[in-house]
């Protein structure tokens, strides 16, 4: 899935001239909420922003918007929200990180210092919070909700699982929290403020979450498989950080003697670029890469059965379009 400037699912012309359209003004109200009088306070919030993105999370809410009247009140501002609070937090994961790039540009951290990426990052935060307002108090207290979930998981994240925790149900908590959290509210405000009826809200909130939790899955196996150059930042920085995805995880429960060397490496410190390189090779042809494959068709599959409860519409299928380019971006 990706914004404006790429390629939206072709199921209908008029659905895509629509949602083109929406991320257009999307993409202009996204400038205009960071002009500041203090020149760096813009610079720095326009980084990010600038340097591209997929717009995901704008999209979901124009395309759940299609349930009801997309032209609605709320609708644009709900896609501006999300986007903010999405691009807020990437200012405090590259900081979390000590990550070099994003993007395919030099992060914030890198090219500031990370009191400017947290505080931009609050400032995007700051935004977000203010253009929600203006949807009424059950859109804030969503956000609110959705804000305590990404910090939550980044909590969890970052203090690792308790002792007893089986380490794979942990990692997808946090996946759900810092990924699916955010993108279950984005089509949940599109079928709220576009007045869908009030049973497809739940409908569209649950597959908001269940693709949202698919899309950083499959994400994870990305990010081993591609190099830097494809990425738009570095390959393996969970890795380099000491940070177990699915690929990781699922390669450590390996018995398999010849798996000794990656078993080594992936229990020890990876700051080193050699053993970096090295352990990103072994796993790039480990069978752990094609289990977390079908993981994440599994879970893509999951979040396409939800569809059959959705008026047979061009929306519907642009849906289960996502569902698609989620797994094949992994192939």
């Amino acid at each position: 899935m990706t914004d404006a400037r790429g390629e939206l699912p072709p199921v209908n012309a008029d659905l895509e001239a629509r949602v083109r359209a929406g991320l257009a003004e999307v993409e202009r109200r996204l400038q205009a909420s960071v002009d500041s009088d203090a020149p760096l306070v813009a610079d720095v919030s326009r980084h990010l922003m600038n340097a591209g993105g997929k717009r995901f999370r704008p999209m979901l809410v124009l395309t759940a918007a299609e349930f009801g009247d997309p032209e609605a009140r709320g609708v644009l501002d709900a896609a501006v929200g999300v986007e903010l609070t999405h691009l807020a937090s990437l200012y405090h994961d590259d900081v979390m990180d000590e990550a070099d790039l994003r993007r395919g540009a030099k992060s914030a951290n890198a090219l500031w210092d990370n009191s400017m990426a947290i505080l931009t990052g609050d400032f995007l935060f700051a935004q977000a919070s203010q253009v929600i307002a203006d949807l009424g108090a059950e859109a804030v207290r969503i956000q609110a909700q959705t804000f305590a979930r990404l910090v939550e998981g980044q909590i969890r994240e970052t203090a690792g699982p308790r002792e007893g925790d089986e380490l794979l149900d942990h990692y997808l908590r946090v996946v759900a929290d810092k990924t699916g959290s955010l993108i279950a509210t984005s089509a949940r405000y599109g079928a709220m403020m576009s007045g869908s009826d009030a049973d497809l809200v739940p409908v569209l909130t649950e597959f908001g979450e269940r693709i949202g939790t698919a899309f950083q899955l499959s994400d994870d196996v990305i990010d081993i498989a591609s190099d830097s150059d494809e990425l738009g930042k570095s390959a393996g920085t969970d890795l380099r950080e000491g940070v177990p995805t699915l690929p990781v995880l699922i390669a450590r429960r390996s018995t398999d003697p010849a798996d000794a060397r990656l078993l080594e490496l992936l229990t020890g410190p990876l700051t080193d670029d050699s053993l970096h390189a090295e352990t990103l090779g072994l796993l790039r042809v480990h069978p752990a890469m094609n289990e977390a494959r079908a993981e994440v068709e599994r879970r893509a599959e999951q979040a396409r059965e939800l569809l059959a409860k959705l008026p047979d519409v061009p929306a519907r299928d642009a849906l289960a379009d996502m569902c698609d380019l989620v797994v094949h971006r992994t192939t």
